[in-house]
């Protein structure tokens, strides 16, 4: 991870747009709406032996092998227990041996924003040593809530994309 250096006005101009808002821990993240594939129910997963705690496992999505993620593990937060709110976002990431289709477990979708420059800033300075994720491309602000905005091309780690693709392809 590398500290997060950009000219803000640049940086706003570049986060507006649509936005799969989602909920994880109580907190808000999204999505740029055009990495999202589509939204599922949380349905049977399949362990993958040996697969890193965040990767939940693989489902049959009408015939596809699609590995899921959990981002409250992948994020470092506490497991949660799948509710009838939990949903997989199935979304298209880039990763260095091409396109990938995962699935991500979340808490609860919220709902489709638009989220202007004007209400979009970089990720926030957290001190001369703090490191900021590479996968937060800023922060949105949406009706008194902060909206962290993902990279979801960076939300897993090259070594982590090809693990899940592996895991996609068994």
């Amino acid at each position: 991870m590398s500290t997060v250096t950009t000219n803000p006005s640049t940086r706003s101009a570049d986060l507006a747009g649509k936005y799969m808002t989602f909920r994880l821990a109580g907190e808000d993240y999204g999505l740029q709406i055009l990495h999202v594939r589509e939204l599922i129910g949380v349905q049977e997963i399949t362990r993958v032996p040996g697969a890193p705690s965040y990767l939940r496992g693989v489902l049959n999505l009408r015939g596809k092998v699609v590995p899921v993620i959990d981002l409250r593990l992948r994020f470092g937060m506490a497991p949660a227990e799948v509710t009838e709110q939990s949903v997989i976002i199935v979304v298209q990431v880039r990763h260095a041996g091409g396109e990938l289709v995962i699935g991500a477990l979340v808490d609860e979708v919220l709902e489709v924003r638009d989220i202007s420059a004007s209400n979009t800033e970089p990720p926030p300075a957290l001190g001369i040593n703090a490191v900021s994720p590479d996968f937060i491309l800023g922060v949105g602000k949406v009706d008194r809530r902060v909206v962290f905005l993902l990279d979801v091309d960076r939300v897993l780690t090259p070594d982590q994309a090809s693990a899940a693709a592996a895991a996609g392809a068994r």
